[in-house]
């Protein structure tokens, strides 16, 4: 891995918070994710299960951990299996973890090859009442394909039908959106290094520069400063491409007199960071347009402050529904007669303004967490509003990551140019 050594307090913290929640005579055993051909020779970049990293800081690839805290034989407990290395594995596929480094990693005493798991396993499971298996349960996702996590449930089940089973996502849904002070330094790592290379790339554009010459800056910043690479596809729309909200080709020019839309954040240590800005393709805003840009910078500045603990996720989304509803008749988008008149379920605004205005991030960028339960202290969430013009060829939306606290929250992208004239300043030095 690129990123640079975590506290391993972090993963002993976190295995100890989901093992109070789990009843006695319980056991929970955890996979990493499959690893995928994306070639005839060659897999696909591997991505750790977030779930497995979260309780372990394991990024490797064939591991499995398994707890179990009333275990009657103490060497089991807490047990990481990994995949052996060899001569063969290290000339072709270099380093994997020794013993000794998983141990300082994870902070997990007891280490055995994952060739000792089958015989581990059946010596102690018996002893268990409940099994705790994991799936993921992001509730953006739906899966095609039985998945390394699937195919073990069914094998276990099938070996031992007469246990309880019982699903580690609703303890893990609970605990992943509550942020620890290291997993909220990575995530702050994230947002600055993104920082970097949106100041990188605010003094590279000019009319006639591609949308992919722009990503390749990002990029280099993004790996010249040991992130794991971009935290997803990244967008970089001219033009009327910003009217496609998960644009990713960024292979046009551009021209002079537009407006780019980006959508981009670093992977740092696996925690993520998401930022969007619109800026001018020749360093000027016109009127129309900067008039656009300060009404969605107005929603967001309003948003902000609804982002506190004890907010409920629709309720949230309704009042910003309000605000862009006001900046929409500001600017000539909306009648306010056709507003009062409209059926509440399905608002004017969404015409121009589709997407929500926050989720969580963390892990995931979409990070793992439930709709229905109040906002807490310690969640952080983007907040992402955006006005989208299709007859003007005009796509605008910003976006910063907030931490909650029970302060208030606090902007983990405040340093990262936002106001117009700012943006224009920078772009004209």
């Amino acid at each position: 891995m690129k990123y640079s050594h975590i506290d391993n307090r972090l993963f002993e913290l976190n295995r100890q918070n989901f093992k109070k929640r789990l009843p006695k005579g319980s056991i929970a055993i955890f996979q990493s994710n499959d690893e995928f051909p994306r070639s005839g020779d060659q897999p696909f970049t591997f991505k750790q299960n977030p779930d497995l990293f979260y309780l372990s800081g394991v990024d490797q690839e064939q591991s499995i951990l398994i707890l179990f805290p009333d275990c009657p034989n103490p060497l089991y407990k807490e047990v990481l299996f990994l995949r052996q290395t060899s001569e063969h594995i290290a000339v072709w596929e270099g380093h994997k973890l020794t013993i000794q480094e998983a141990k300082k990693v994870s902070g997990i005493e007891n280490i055995y090859w994952l060739d000792e798991f089958w015989n581990i396993l059946p010596s102690i499971i018996n002893y268990a009442d409940i099994i705790f298996l994991n799936t993921n349960e992001n509730d953006r996702y739906a899966h095609q394909v039985p998945y390394r996590d699937i195919r073990f449930i069914e094998k276990l089940k099938n070996l031992y039908p007469l246990h309880r089973y019982e699903r580690a996502a609703t303890i893990l849904r609970d605990l992943r959106p509550v942020k620890s002070d290291i997993e909220i330094e990575l995530t702050q790592k994230a947002c600055d290094i993104t920082k970097d290379a949106f100041n990188r790339v605010l003094k590279f554009i000019k009319p006639g520069v591609a949308e992919y010459e722009i990503e390749a800056e990002i990029i280099h910043e993004f790996i010249r400063q040991r992130a794991s690479g971009h935290a997803y596809n990244p967008i970089i729309a001219s033009g009327k491409n910003a009217n496609i909200l998960h644009y990713n080709d960024n292979n046009q020019i551009c021209k002079d007199g537009d407006v780019i839309l980006f959508d981009f954040g670093a992977e740092y240590g696996n925690y993520n960071a998401d930022l969007s800005r619109s800026v001018p393709v020749n360093g000027r805003f016109t009127k129309r347009q900067k008039d656009v840009y300060n009404s969605v910078l107005h929603i967001m500045k309003e948003a902000k402050k609804m982002l506190l603990p004890g907010t409920i996720w629709n309720e949230y989304h309704t009042e910003v529904g309000k605000v862009v509803e006001s900046e929409l008749i500001k600017l000539g988008l909306l009648d306010k007669h056709d507003v009062a008149k409209q059926d509440s379920k399905m608002p004017l605004y969404k015409k121009y303004f589709m997407h929500g205005t926050s989720h969580h991030l963390g892990l995931d960028v979409h990070d793992f967490a439930s709709r229905y339960k109040p906002f807490e202290a310690g969640n952080i969430l983007t907040c992402e509003p955006g006005i989208y013009i299709q007859n003007e060829g005009l796509g605008i939306r910003l976006e910063n990551d907030i931490l909650l606290t029970k302060d208030g929250n606090i902007d983990l992208m405040a340093n990262i140019p936002i106001e117009a004239e700012e943006i224009e300043e920078i772009m004209n030095s």
